[in-house]
């Protein structure tokens, strides 16, 4: 094989301001490097088993999946199903709470007709029957009635003093008892 001698590339001389490229020049080609062909056929034996050999080592190394990668999955995943768990423990509570209020209602319901079928039930007429006549009681006589008469109902005021703090109460009773002492003596 020959060197071959060095090739120049010419440019004009003016340079765009300020920097390297020379001005004017819209394409510059550069020269192709030739492929030198292999001649040596153990050289080729070893290119292609070094080729071998990479290809063998990419296959290894293959990237290894991190410990806390995979405990994480693992923990999203068991995190997951106790959500979903939970979710149907929830969803047949609430059924479950939704047939208690229905019977609820319905108890309430038959409470409210036995109430009123055990007031329809009372008869005084058998009441006074009972009283006369096992009990022997009987009706008061006019001269037994008195009638008291009494004065007139009283009437008081309450005002509500939940705003005022415990402390003005208690000064307020105070004074009061202190006004009482000496409105007695």
């Amino acid at each position: 094989m020959g060197a071959e001698p060095a090739r120049v590339l010419e440019f004009p001389d003016d340079y765009i301001y300020g920097s390297a490229a020379p001005a004017g020049v819209e394409s510059v080609e550069y020269p192709e490097t030739a492929a030198s062909p292999v001649e040596n056929p153990l050289l080729e034996e070893r290119i292609r088993q070094r080729e071998r050999e990479r290809a063998a080592t990419a296959a290894q190394n293959v990237p290894a999946v991190s410990l806390f990668a995979v405990f994480g999955a693992l923990l999203t995943g068991i995190l997951m199903v106790f959500v979903v768990l939970a979710q149907v423990s929830y969803n047949e509570i609430a059924g479950e709470t939704v047939a208690l209020n229905a019977q609820r209602s319905a108890l309430l319901e038959q409470q409210r007709r036995l109430e009123i079928s055990f007031e329809s039930v009372i008869d005084m007429k058998e009441i006074e029957l009972y009283a006369r006549d096992v009990l022997g009681m009987s009706r008061p006589e006019p001269d037994q009635v008195a009638i008291i008469y009494s004065v007139p109902e009283d009437k008081i005021e309450v005002f509500d003093n939940s705003s005022d703090s415990g402390s003005l109460r208690e000064f307020g009773s105070f004074l009061s008892s202190l006004l009482e002492y000496f409105n007695r003596g």
